[in-house]
């Protein structure tokens, strides 16, 4: 049984083919389009995942669709009834989106699908999830476990919130839910805004920042926006939001509160800022806590899966693992509402259909996330040739070899290898690379490479077998979704001179023997590397530890600020022309920057609108 997944018209479309179970390929729709969290019809993904499953349009079974648009607008028209007559401005602007597409999704998916073939009659093979539902799912099925709770937390879906669900074997059963307005997801977005971030695009640029900063607007946020209770449930007090009837997320008595009007997105960020960002996620962290350990005491539950948008904030993940109200935690690499498409499709094969469930043998089904297009070697050669790359084909391990000799030299390695990364994070297979050990190079990646802002903090992958001796962390964390701290043997203790420096300007103190990926509170986002979902990558780490007795590399994503992370050998190169990359190496292909015809350099700095 085929069933083909798809989430769509809000942000972050994508598409997934489960085939009895097993998932077989999933995708973002950005990759393709080149337009970052596109949110359109995912045309270009299912053609992705028809290929990748080797089947027709006639061989799907039934197309998974991870919301119910109607309930979302009953939302709507609630929530302006509720807050009426004011919000009539946002409630005009929206409707006739809803009306003209939104609304009558069913019939548009129909549409789409009778494209790929006419003859099928769709509409008996069309299913529909709610969207918590798709968002459990794509973390319970594909987990290690055959009993979990598990918590989504997000902006909202329909009406969801903040959810609960039990997954035992093929079922997976909603236990109870928060509803909007009330929303963790939305309150972060909140903060977001103000600090001068893209909501939805710019919520762990607020992460990063908050390390640079003091809660010490964590009361002022738990005596004022939120009423947080001891089970971690709540209430926000809508007085201080926009987001119900506005054009924006917070308003004028926000603003009064927080001594100031929202931030530009240019603007100078200043200790106010990080100090801000420093409070909601203090106070994020502290929610998520609470809902944790009432779970466990609640339900004995060992286990907890976790996806949804929030579940992306990897510093909150770490203190939860760290807690330990739940032995063991696996949350979803594609947690956001591109996940929702994979969740779908496996809703659609095990609640819908009843099908039964096995496990992988301990780990997960998510094939390490390497869910995405690859490309054989002579169609990257031919594709190379095409665009006046010059190259070097090499055997496998004089490409490992040469890769691992340029990091050791400090120099800036493009990567691109296998299959493409499902979800926001660069795994290994398309993924630039530098030493960490040097303490010019988060400086360099970010200003002169990714174009972006100067204090975003760079994530180290570690091979497996060598992660606990360089951070506190003892488990996986495969999919860069945990934090933790550097091990202690391996920091440097700051001066009192240095820890008064303002902000930023701590960056410039190198704070452990891996300072490229150490941030300033001496934490990092750890990709584990596991021989036997990316061998190749493990490969080189392997390389670069026996060069430099260091079994750590800067990993951070294939692309520049604003871009979606790169999909084909031609964007690779795209990419490598357009910015102060040393070297790139695609499959077994070896590109060094000073061998390329310099008429292909070109700005690409400018090429993509600011995330």
């Amino acid at each position: 049984m085929r069933i083909l997944g798809i989430s769509a018209f809000y942000h972050d479309s994508a598409a997934a083919v489960v085939e009895d179970g097993e998932i077989i390929a999933a995708a973002q729709e950005e990759r393709f389009s080149r337009k970052k969290h596109d949110s359109r019809f995912p045309r270009h993904a299912i053609d992705y995942c028809l290929e990748a499953s080797g089947a027709t349009p006639q061989d799907i079974d039934f197309v998974a669709f991870y919301d119910k648009p109607f309930i979302k607008f009953e939302r709507l028209l609630e929530t302006y009834i509720a807050f009426a007559p004011r919000g009539f401005q946002s409630f005009k602007m929206s409707l006739p989106l809803w009306l003209r597409e939104k609304l009558f999704q069913k019939s548009l998916l129909l549409k789409e699908m009778k494209a790929y073939s006419a003859d099928v009659d769709w509409a008996k093979r069309l299913l529909f999830a709610e969207h918590h539902f798709s968002h459990a799912a794509s973390a319970f099925y594909p987990s290690p476990f055959k009993d979990a709770i598990v918590l989504t937390m997000d902006g909202v879906g329909e009406w969801a919130t903040t959810s609960v669900a039990f997954g035992s074997d093929n079922q997976l059963t909603m236990q109870r839910e928060l509803r909007f307005p009330h929303s963790l997801g939305l309150l972060y977005s909140a903060f977001t805004y103000y600090t001068g971030f893209k909501v939805n695009s710019g919520e762990y640029k607020l992460m990063g920042l908050a390390p640079y900063g003091e809660p010490k607007y964590a009361d002022v946020i738990l005596d004022n926006l939120i009423d947080l209770k001891p089970d971690g449930t709540f209430r926000l007090d809508q007085s201080y939001f926009d987001y119900c009837t506005g054009l924006r997320m917070t308003n004028a008595k926000f603003d009064e509160l927080f001594g100031g009007p929202a931030r530009k997105p240019e603007e100078l960020l200043t200790q106010r800022h990080m100090d801000i960002a420093a409070s909601i996620q203090a106070v994020t962290e502290e929610v998520v806590l609470r809902l944790t350990r009432a779970l466990a005491k609640e339900t004995g539950a060992r286990n907890l899966c976790l996806a949804g948008g929030v579940a992306l904030n990897c510093v909150a993940n770490g203190k939860l693992l760290r807690d330990g109200s739940f032995d063991q935690i696996w949350i979803q690499p594609a947690a956001g509402d591109a996940g929702g498409a994979l969740g779908a499709a496996l809703a659609g094969y095990y609640h819908h259909k009843k099908n039964s469930r096995s496990l992988n043998g301990g780990g997960d089904a998510m094939r390490g996330s390497y869910l995405g297009p690859s490309f054989p070697q002579a169609e990257i050669e031919r594709r190379l040739h095409a665009v006046g790359a010059r190259f070097e084909p090499m055997a496998e391990g004089d490409l490992i070899e040469a890769a691992a000799r340029d990091l050791a030299d400090e120099k800036a390695v493009g990567w691109f290898q296998g299959r493409m990364e499902f979800g926001p994070r660069a795994l290994g297979g398309r993924s630039i690379l530098g030493d960490p050990r040097s303490a010019t190079m988060q400086k360099t990646l970010n200003l002169k490479i990714k174009y972006r802002e100067s204090f975003r903090p760079f994530a180290p992958s570690v091979l497996r077998e060598d992660v606990a001796d360089w951070f506190e962390l003892e488990g996986d964390s495969p999919y860069m979704l945990l934090v933790a701290d550097v091990a202690a043997k391996h920091r440097h203790a700051m001066t009192a001179e240095q820890q008064n420096l303002f902000g930023i300007d701590k960056l410039n103190v190198p704070r452990s023997s891996i300072p490229a990926v150490t941030h300033v509170d001496y934490s990092a986002r750890i990709q584990t590397v596991h021989q036997e979902t990316n061998p190749r990558y493990h490969a080189l780490l392997s390389a670069f530890k026996r060069m430099t007795a260091c079994p750590v590399l800067v990993n951070t994503s294939f692309n520049v600020r604003g871009e979606p992370i790169v999909c084909t050998p031609e964007d690779a190169f795209g990419c490598f022309m357009g910015t102060q990359m040393d070297t790139l190496v695609i499959g077994d292909c070896y590109l060094r920057k000073d061998d390329q015809d310099a008429s292909l350099k070109h700005d690409y700095k400018e090429k993509f609108e600011l995330d």
